[in-house]
């Protein structure tokens, strides 16, 4: 008999955690090859984790709502009927493995095993990944206990250790001063007649997003306003015809969307991310699309090789992610990878936004809604006032590394491209 490890997978490459929200097996239940065995979500996508054998569940290592960080073994299955010669080397490999433990130790490892112990013996849960962030700054467990959690029952997040290990380097302070440096909200009590309602896990974890940008990158906002005469006449003139030519609707994110590719193609420092001090510039242009959901809650579906499509190919494979987006259809990959978002805000009628950038991007552009208002038209024989479609086009974008001219810049692109939309034959 031998067993199998059920470890949590990577669902994104920038997923390092991930919770457990239902087990669909409890222990002592078989198991076929492909049996659903457990729920689990992140703050991308919700998923289920098949068997990759066949067996009986031995043993749950975490339970129902317990982040778990990627890599870490989640569930044992026991592996019934093997040939004896494969039970046999598996027997060696424990031999061997135990060979290796009774070693003579190295004073690195007795201090690893000195610390292992020692978080043993604490009562409060920390991921695997807090205890190796601790451990790489020298921070003990009695410092550690000391911290205000800001997840589920008081949890140490990544984010909590981030902030405290920030103000630790700036102020010298007792240990028992530490919960001093940790920002408090003040509590709030409700009045009579208000309604209490608990946040879901997607929006817990939305909410968890955007503090999180806001705390990482120094967020600036410019504003350009694009006559959107020419990409309204053409669409109004061949949207039927788009429509029966290619088998999909033609919108304005669309528009903006394939815009948007040009442009980056042509700023690529747009299109990076920041890795301490390092810029990292993104060879692919992968946009994600901030969608609503019927919850209320947001996904971002993302687009991938963006520049390399023309307006067709945008418009399908924009439609297809996000009506599978609302029908929670959408794999991990799918919601993976972007390198630069758009949020379409004139979808709910607003005129603009400053919107908040999706980590570990360093921009975000939003699109207002499109209006007619009057205006003052420029042409060799005088300015005059005429009534246009326009539409205020929002970036925001991380003041780390794209300064007020280069952001300028790529709206400024933006607006030239869709103001002079013209596609002579579809």
């Amino acid at each position: 008999m031998s067993t199998f490890n059920i470890v949590m997978p990577k669902l994104g490459e920038s997923v390092i955690e991930a919770t457990i929200t239902k087990w669909m097996k409890k222990p002592g239940d078989t198991i076929n090859e492909d049996d659903s065995l457990v729920e689990i979500a992140t703050d991308k996508v919700d998923s289920e984790v098949p068997s990759p054998v066949d067996g009986v569940l031995e043993k749950l290592l975490f339970k129902e709502n317990d982040v778990v960080a990627v890599g870490d073994v989640i569930a044992i299955i026991r592996i019934d009927g093997e040939p004896e010669e494969l039970a046999a080397e598996n027997t060696t490999e424990i031999a061997v493995e135990k060979m290796v433990i009774e070693e003579p130790k190295t004073e690195k490892a007795i201090v690893a095993e000195k610390s292992d112990k020692e978080e043993q013996g604490s009562g409060r849960f920390y991921s695997p990944l807090v205890k190796s962030m601790a451990r790489n700054e020298n921070i003990a467990l009695k410092e550690l206990d000391v911290i205000v959690g800001s997840g589920e029952n008081g949890r140490v997040t990544k984010r909590d250790l981030e902030n405290y290990i920030s103000n630790r380097h700036k102020t010298v302070a007792p240990v028992a001063q530490v919960e001093k440096l940790t920002p408090t909200v003040a509590a709030i009590t409700p009045s009579a007649g208000d309604e209490i309602i608990q946040m879901d896990r997607m929006r817990k974890l939305i909410a968890d997003h955007m503090v999180n940008s806001k705390q990482t990158s120094a967020h600036v906002t410019s504003f350009i306003e694009v006559d959107m005469g020419k990409a309204v006449n053409w669409r109004e003139k061949n949207k039927n015809l788009f429509e029966k030519k290619y088998g999909t609707k033609l919108t304005y994110t669309h528009v903006v969307l394939h815009a948007a590719a040009q442009a980056l193609r042509e700023y690529p420092m747009v299109n990076a991310s920041v890795d301490g001090d390092k810029i990292i510039l993104k060879k692919n242009i992968n946009i994600g699309m901030a969608t609503a959901l019927p919850s209320g809650n947001l996904i971002v579906p993302v687009l991938k090789n963006v520049d390399l499509l023309n307006l067709a190919g945008v418009a399908k494979a924009a439609n297809d992610l996000a009506f599978r987006a609302r029908d929670n259809k959408l794999s991990p990959d799918e919601i993976s990878g972007g390198t630069f978002t758009f949020t379409n805000l004139g979808s709910f009628g607003s005129l603009t936004g400053t919107p908040i950038i999706n980590q570990p991007q360093v921009a975000i552009l939003a699109a207002g809604v499109i209006a007619k208002k009057p205006v003052v038209i420029e042409s060799p024989e005088g300015d005059s006032i005429g009534i246009r479609p326009m539409m205020i086009l929002s970036l925001s974008y991380d003041h780390r590394i794209v300064d007020g001219a280069l952001g300028g810049l790529f709206i400024l692109k933006m607006k030239q491209l869709l103001e002079t939309f013209d596609i002579s034959d579809i």
